[in-house]
């Protein structure tokens, strides 16, 4: 008797050629989706094109099976914009590209250009909730609602490019930023790789003081200063603590000199920790007792207070922005006015208190959440669920 032959996988992408259009190709939330999303057209059967201008995470983009396409899409100059245009529709005509996906504001001036010429379907991904001031500066946010639908990164995300934009709600779609928790699983995280973080950041095997990281690029508004200050305030009281402030200053030195000044006058010299970019963000949440994101304005997702709740810390957040979406204040972390340095103070000891068996039990609830809403594979699978509908219409 012959076996009966087991059907292929599906590959709903089959034959299709989706191009993300992407600024850079470093360190960030945008950089890893697209990576993601590429890894996911793959898998279904597509060819998943990049068009940016490059950076650290290349490599990493052709070991998932995506394409760059070089292409200076980091631009602003009007001049460029209009050439990115060009570029565009030779790329699309070239690969027959079915749908472009771009992430970012001036480089979709140019995708919309290029899918007016050349009728292609046209998605974009609301990443941040964009400050707009003036009239002008909405119209410029608006290019990012100018396509056949929009993803928004969060609820909080959606709402905001509703009101703001007066998008049909039908054409604003919630898709969160997903988490690998193939990678960020802490029981496949063996303890050397916790013990040389831990050894990297100059911390010994006999430190006593708890280890708070603040994982994110060292820019202003998301908090190193203020969680510095909130430190202070707390060795004032006669409690200590490390902070690690985890992230690249992407050229932003002048701002980590002022860190490090500001960390030496409040005699945390030794407390404050400036370890630049990790690669290995895994292991950096399991040698840290607790995580901070004290982001001063509304984060459009969070993902660095998602993914240690992946890894079973609890994650002390502002409270704004879709963070109070992923961090369930007293039940997986502690949410905290945003700016306050009392308030962080006072909640930095209250946690401090709550010591490891709290600390595990929030670490727990974190997990089983972020599994169950912000998995890598509900986010992928959703995305290809939004190219599949706006290629239906197209077919």
């Amino acid at each position: 008797m012959t076996a009966m032959a087991i059907p292929p996988p599906a590959r709903p992408l089959r034959g299709r050629t989706i191009l993300q259009v992407t600024p850079a190709l470093d360190a960030g939330g945008v950089e890893q989706t697209t990576l993601d999303v590429a890894e996911a057209i793959v898998l279904a059967g597509g060819r998943a094109l990049v068009a940016s201008a490059g950076g650290r995470l290349e490599g990493e983009l052709a070991r998932r099976g995506g394409r760059l396409v070089r292409m200076p899409v980091d631009s602003k100059n009007p001049l460029t914009v209009f050439a990115n245009a060009a570029r565009l529709v030779r790329l699309i005509e070239a690969e027959a590209v079915d749908l472009v996906h771009v992430r970012s504001r001036a480089p979709a001036f140019s995708v919309q250009l290029a899918a007016q010429r050349t009728g292609v379907a046209m998605l974009t991904t609301y990443h941040g909730v964009y400050n707009a001031r003036t009239a002008l500066k909405r119209w410029y946010n608006g290019v990012m609602t100018r396509g056949d639908l929009t993803i928004a990164n969060s609820d909080y995300t959606r709402t905001h490019v509703i009101a703001e934009h007066g998008v049909d709600p039908d054409k604003v779609v919630s898709i969160p930023r997903g988490v690998d928790l193939r990678r960020f699983d802490p029981a496949l995280v063996p303890a050397g790789r916790v013990a040389a973080m831990r050894e990297a950041w100059g911390i010994g095997a006999g430190e006593t003081r708890p280890v708070l990281l603040l994982a994110g690029r060292l820019t202003r508004w998301k908090g190193q200063a203020l969680m510095i200050e909130a430190l202070a305030r707390l060795k004032g009281q006669g409690r200590e603590a490390i902070l690690v402030l985890a992230g690249d200053d992407q050229g932003r030195s002048d701002y980590t000199a002022e860190l490090k000044a500001q960390a030496v006058a409040a005699g945390l010299g030794d407390a404050v920790r400036f370890p630049g970019h990790v690669d290995d963000m895994p292991a950096a949440y399991l040698a840290a007792d607790l995580v901070v994101a004290p982001s001063l304005d509304p984060e459009a997702f969070g993902r660095t207070a998602v993914e240690p709740q992946a890894m079973g810390r609890p994650v002390l957040a502002a409270d704004h922005g879709a963070m109070t979406e992923t961090v369930l204040n007293g039940q997986t972390g502690w949410l905290i006015p945003p700016g306050d340095a009392d308030a962080w103070a006072t909640a930095l000891g209250l946690a401090l208190d709550a010591g490891p068996e709290r600390w595990s039990a929030l670490g727990r609830a974190g997990r089983e959440r972020a599994a169950s809403l912000y998995s890598l594979d509900q986010m992928t699978a959703r995305t290809l669920a939004v190219y599949a509908r706006l290629l239906k219409t197209r077919s």
